[in-house]
């Protein structure tokens, strides 16, 4: 009769020892699992704070240079190259006194004419406040429509022998699908308060009175892009009426046609031109903090739809 106890002893310690191990050992996991997100936690607030340290110490006084902003992409209110950013570029270095001067580098196709116009005229603007800083454009790739609406504001534009420069004009574009309806059937039910409120509907024929009223209002933007570049280049301009016609030209072409004043670069204007060869970029971008955040939110973001199944859903 002994035997059977001892077994039944021998299996129930055998076990308690297996269920205590186990439960050890998740503490143990659970500890090390802790230590290891707190040592996480803190190289991430170590690597934050000598990021925004290094931003700080970056915007220090950095003795006599010449101030570089650059204007990239596509101009828009909610692009890097928005208004509210070269603007507040432009205030920071026209108002420090160790700017030399300000280089304008620009790569756009173009934008928004409001953008765009809110630039020009707060260079304008600057340059009557500041009179002894002079203001350069210098056009990389691509400088076209609002890129040049801005550059035409500049004291001088430098530009690459291969640069694009020009594309004076204004454009309004869609499409129409008033015989892909009728041939699938559909019909188009439209319901405005205002005779031309839906005006320019693709899904409606076009009305020869609405057609001349957007090529006005396209005509008036284009005069005042004409006005301002006029304004800004002066009788450096050649008699040429394909000058306003919406064409592009390299930039060794748009030397003799008054659109750029010579072929450069950033450093050549800042060391041969402006005479101080070190090029301090005042460009307003996304802070460390912030670029680092984005990116975390969008993994965040990710792995959560993922998980609950979502990752192809997406708002449009």
């Amino acid at each position: 009769m002994t035997e059977p106890k001892d077994n039944e002893n021998w299996e129930r310690e055998t076990i308690n020892k297996l269920a205590f191990a186990a439960i050890t050992e998740q503490r143990r996991a659970r500890r090390w699992t802790l230590v290891f997100r707190g040592l996480v936690l803190v190289w991430l607030f170590s690597f934050l704070a000598l990021a925004i340290i290094g931003e700080q110490e970056a915007n220090l006084e950095l003795g006599a240079h010449t101030a570089l902003i650059e204007i990239k992409g596509v101009i828009s209110d909610d692009a890097e190259a928005s208004a509210d950013n070269v603007v507040t570029a432009l205030r920071k270095a026209f108002k420090n006194k160790h700017a030399a001067a300000v280089i304008l580098r620009i790569n756009s196709p173009g934008g928004s004419p409001v953008q765009s116009g809110y630039i020009n005229d707060e260079i304008i603007r600057l340059r009557n406040k500041y009179p002894d800083k002079p203001l350069y454009a210098v056009i990389t790739d691509i400088c076209a429509s609002g890129g040049y609406y801005i550059a035409a504001a500049a004291d001088q534009i430098y530009a690459d022998k291969a640069s694009l420069v020009g594309s004076i004009g204004v454009i309004m574009n869609g499409f129409g699908f008033t015989g892909t309806m009728d041939k699938l059937g559909v019909e188009r039910r439209l319901l405005t308060a205002g005779e031309h409120k839906g005006f320019l509907d693709p899904f409606s024929p076009l009305k020869k009175e609405e057609v001349t009223h957007i090529k006005q209002q396209l005509d008036n933007l284009h005069s005042q892009f004409i006005d301002v570049v006029k304004n800004g280049r002066g009788d450096r301009l050649a008699d040429d009426e394909k000058l306003f016609s919406g064409y592009i030209w390299s930039g060794e072409k748009s030397v003799e046609l008054g659109l750029v004043d010579a072929l450069g670069s950033s450093s050549y204007v800042a060391r041969e031109i402006v005479g101080e060869e070190k090029l301090v970029d005042y460009t307003v971008r996304p802070s460390f903090v912030d670029r680092f955040a984005e990116r975390i939110g969008a993994s965040m973001g990710k792995s959560i739809s993922a998980t609950v199944g979502l990752e192809s859903l997406q708002l449009k």
